[in-house]
């Protein structure tokens, strides 16, 4: 239904230039066309990028990007789309490695560096056993700075490889009507829930801050992602707007 968006509201769609719309922690750079580097192929490196705008999880919205993941299958460690509410701000951070610099090792050691209060999507590519991860790539919805997940998804492939030196299309939505997130990757449904992120994690706040991390460890890869384009509902607009900067989505890294 939600194609059908511009027939029940208007939309604010935009692209935008990435360059100095984000603060960048860690080993996060600038690249070109669009892209924020979080990692370079390097052994224990952590880069995080948060864009300088608030969410509004009162109004619908949803975000797509391109994600590059690496070249080196057996790379580690991932990347993560979090959005939180950390009273850090825009310098909130988690720990490095199997965490992917969102989560802490250990459910338990809330001493840990994690970002919380917070919702996450973590592309994982390299196994954990400590964080319940299979020994192949996966995607998993995470909350409050917790790594470890119960379910995960890999599109039922035992070989599942996301490190594949090419650009993946990720999309995230969220209605608040029905309280429903929304996430896919290269089209295909990845995780779909019903969760009250206002009250049961925010609790009561409306504006967040969203962004990836990304974290390396004894494996390495180079990790980046690619902003597409931020849809949101905007209720002062009469008509839609559609800029949408040209997709990626399977373009071979260079």
């Amino acid at each position: 239904m939600y194609r059908y968006l511009t027939l029940l509201f208007s939309l604010f769609v935009a692209s935008h230039t990435v360059n100095a719309q984000f603060e960048l922690i860690g080993d996060a750079e600038y690249m070109s066309g669009n892209c924020i580097r979080l990692t370079p192929d390097y052994q224990y490196r952590e880069g995080i990028a948060y864009y300088q705008t608030k969410l509004d999880l009162s109004n619908y919205f949803e975000i797509t990007f391109d994600i590059f993941f690496g070249a080196n299958d057996e790379g580690a460690d991932g990347i993560t789309f979090v959005i939180h509410d950390d009273p850090r701000g825009y310098e909130a951070f988690g720990t490095w490695g199997e965490c992917m610099g969102y989560g802490r090792w250990s459910p338990s050691a809330y001493w840990a560096n994690s970002i919380t209060p917070s919702i996450a999507v973590e592309f994982d590519t390299y196994q954990n056993p400590q964080q319940n991860d299979p020994w192949y790539d996966h995607v998993a919805y995470l909350e409050n700075g917790i790594s470890f997940h119960e379910s995960h998804w890999n599109n039922d492939e035992d070989d599942f490889n996301i490190e594949d030196n090419f650009l993946h299309d990720f999309r995230f939505s969220w209605n608040p009507e029905t309280q429903t997130i929304k996430v896919t990757l290269d089209g295909k449904v990845v995780h779909t829930g019903q969760r009250d992120l206002i009250n049961d994690i925010f609790e009561g706040s409306t504006k967040v801050i969203w962004g990836f991390t990304a974290s390396t460890g004894r494996k390495s890869n180079l990790q980046y992602f690619c902003l597409r384009t931020l849809a949101q509902q905007n209720t002062n607009e009469s008509t839609p707007e559609n800029i949408i900067s040209p997709s990626l989505k399977n373009a071979k890294a260079e």
